[in-house]
């Protein structure tokens, strides 16, 4: 089990939409929580919200993608709350486009916003867990990375979400040797600001940032139904997995069927096409 009371989180993307739900049930839980949010006045908002209900929490300006904005985050953290024991890596960004309209800038930022973005949380707050051997990584990857096949028009965000699941499970492998607890996160739909907020999100040195909200083409069109839940909800969910030491955590159960039938049709089929094939190409060789 992960205790969460008399901790210190930080949780990226902490300013709106999941990373608020996970902060303020971090706060109620009674973890120290720093908020680290590209845009600095919506990390402001939650840490009031938390304070106003007799929490503490730290507001920080950081940008995932940048790791020397990361190194100053940690610091700020550490100095005023503690050494950070639960990191919560939940910033991101998103796009629907036809990989054929995105330009390089496009690719980049949706890479590094996401799966790099994670890379650099690790990279920056995990060495300190190994070395004390407690504490506990959360990263929030996607149903986009989990189905990729789920929604179109999403290939370099279902890349990126896909990079983070893979990475999670296997820093699992040797984060287990230090006590240190990992989860990957896969919410589905959660109630947020990411359209209205995501072009906000962009770096200047990948073309951001702009404004207006993401636009989803004609014919993108989710292959499942969708319940939207609150993040307040979801955030309590994901913070109950971490306590228990879930290596993952699914925001909605009712994509068990699609993830069947998914896997049934793509990957089983796989499995059958190699081993039909080595059966014929033994059968021809006469080698077993």
């Amino acid at each position: 089990m992960t205790k969460v009371a008399g901790r210190t989180a930080l949780v990226t993307g902490g300013g709106s939409g999941i990373g608020r739900g996970l902060a303020l049930e971090l706060a109620a839980k009674g973890a120290s929580v720093a908020i680290a949010d590209i845009l600095p006045d919506n990390a402001r908002t939650v840490a009031e919200e938390i304070a106003a209900k007799g929490g503490k929490a730290l507001a920080i300006e950081c940008d995932v993608t940048d790791m020397a904005s990361l190194a100053d985050a940690k610091r700020m953290a550490s100095d005023r709350l503690g050494p950070v024991s639960l990191l919560f890596a939940n910033a991101g960004a998103t796009s629907f486009e036809r990989i054929t309209d995105m330009s390089a800038d496009d690719i980049d930022w949706i890479v590094h916003a996401n799966l790099i973005g994670v890379l650099n949380c690790v990279k920056t707050f995990y060495p300190d867990m190994v070395a004390a051997r407690d504490g506990h990584v959360c990263a929030t990857a996607s149903t986009a990375g989990l189905l990729p096949s789920w929604i179109p028009y999403h290939a370099a965000y279902s890349g990126a979400k896909m990079g983070i699941i893979g990475m999670m499970l296997n820093l699992a492998v040797e984060a287990r040797e230090y006590g240190v607890g990992t989860t990957a996160f896969v919410p589905h739909g959660v109630v947020s600001n990411m359209k209205a907020n995501n072009a906000r999100y962009r770096p200047a040195r990948f073309g951001g940032p702009g404004e207006g909200e993401v636009q989803i083409p004609d014919g993108a069109q989710w292959h499942a139904q969708v319940t939207f839940r609150p993040a307040e909800l979801v955030g309590k969910l994901v913070v109950k997995a971490v306590e228990e030491d879930r290596p993952m955590v699914i925001s909605d159960g009712s994509i068990r069927k699609t993830f069947d039938e998914t896997y049934r049709r793509i990957v089983y089929d796989a499995f059958d096409f190699a081993d039909a094939f080595y059966a014929e190409e033994s059968a021809f060789t006469g080698k077993d």
